[in-house]
């Protein structure tokens, strides 16, 4: 839960500054070399709405085991990685990541592939823990235990 609510507050804030500096935003993740014009906007708008789903999501229903919210924070911190690897490899010199739109300004270095892998890891522990304690009712499997499960699973190889 603690998990949730400091993920959710990051991506919260994330979202919000890069809200709040838009008009800068395509140039930023055009800075990465893979996209630009319409399509650096559009990944603009894709990773802004994906931070404000799962931060709030996060926020509001910590204790929630909904694994949506956490396949869309996975998502966002899969293209936040593969931006950043991917210029670091290749040398190219972004002076702002742009984790906060203008706000909050860090250059890409290893820090922030570290703070990247990080957000890898937690997206894997909150996959891992949704899939560990999510009950069938959440899967969409409703009344049936664990017997039924394997009575019919039974008659369905039969």
């Amino acid at each position: 839960m603690v998990l949730r609510i400091v993920l959710g507050a990051v991506y919260t804030a994330m979202a919000v500054g890069q809200l709040a500096s838009f008009g800068s935003m395509p140039g930023t993740l055009a800075e990465y070399g893979l996209v630009n014009g319409v399509a650096a906007t559009a990944l603009a708008v894709a990773l802004i709405a994906g931070e404000l789903v799962c931060g709030v999501w996060f926020l509001a229903r910590p204790r929630s085991k909904a694994l949506p919210p956490v396949w869309v924070f996975t998502a966002v911190s899969v293209v936040w990685s593969l931006l950043a690897v991917q210029a670091y490899a290749r040398g190219l010199t972004v002076p702002n990541c742009g984790c906060f739109g203008i706000y909050l300004t860090q250059r890409l270095s290893w820090f922030v592939l570290v703070q990247d892998a990080l957000t890898l890891f937690y997206a894997g522990l909150l996959l891992h823990g949704g899939r560990v304690t999510a009950t069938p009712a959440e899967h969409g499997i409703a009344g049936r235990d664990n017997e039924q499960d394997e009575a019919h699973a039974i008659h369905d190889v039969r």
